[in-house]
């Protein structure tokens, strides 16, 4: 359902296209929420078809841009602000972690420190998007560097974690 309010929100910034937002989403929200085509393009359809959307402008090759309606911007707007968000009850990450007993302990140390590894890269990837990305003072520009910002503290505080948890394995058996 969230994609529906991904899609609402991108359209809240102008006008775009199915493949516009595909950018937009592989530049922003990738982290947060990754979208595929096919999915972005049947949720326009979705939303067209109810109203909250219309399309703008045609194109040629059947391109359609797609602008936000008034009833798309409310229902945005209710969503943000009437329904809490889901909290995350699963951590795949987590769940093997809790059973790395039943491995030999060079293997649930690796583990940890691909967890570790992991972190680090996604960290610095994140990083890197920021130094590529021109900041502007915009509503788009400026909520997205917070959500970005929550990204970067999200992957040094599992790379932290990663590297105590390393330190707490017990020692190897002789």
């Amino acid at each position: 359902m969230s994609l529906r309010y991904a899609v609402l929100g991108m359209l809240a910034e102008g006008p775009a296209s199915g493949y516009d937002l595909l950018q937009m989403f592989k530049d922003s929200l990738a982290n947060v929420w990754p979208a595929t085509q096919s999915q972005i393009y049947t949720e326009l359809a979705k939303l067209a078809e109810t109203g909250l959307i219309a399309v703008s402008d045609e194109g040629p090759r059947g391109r359609k841009e797609y602008t936000l309606s008034a009833e798309g911007l409310a229902e945005v707007r209710r969503w943000l602000t009437e329904t809490e968000p889901k909290p995350v009850s699963r951590n795949d990450m987590l769940l093997r972690v809790f059973f790395l007993g039943v491995l030999e302990r060079d293997q649930a140390r690796d583990y940890l420190a691909d967890i570790e590894s992991r972190m680090t890269k996604a960290g610095t990837e994140l990083a890197q998007l920021e130094a590529s990305i021109d900041w502007d003072d915009d509503a788009f520009s400026v909520y997205g560097h917070i959500a970005l910002e929550w990204g970067k503290r999200f992957y040094a505080m599992n790379q932290e974690w990663a590297q105590w948890a390393l330190t707490q394995m017990p020692p190897p058996k002789r």
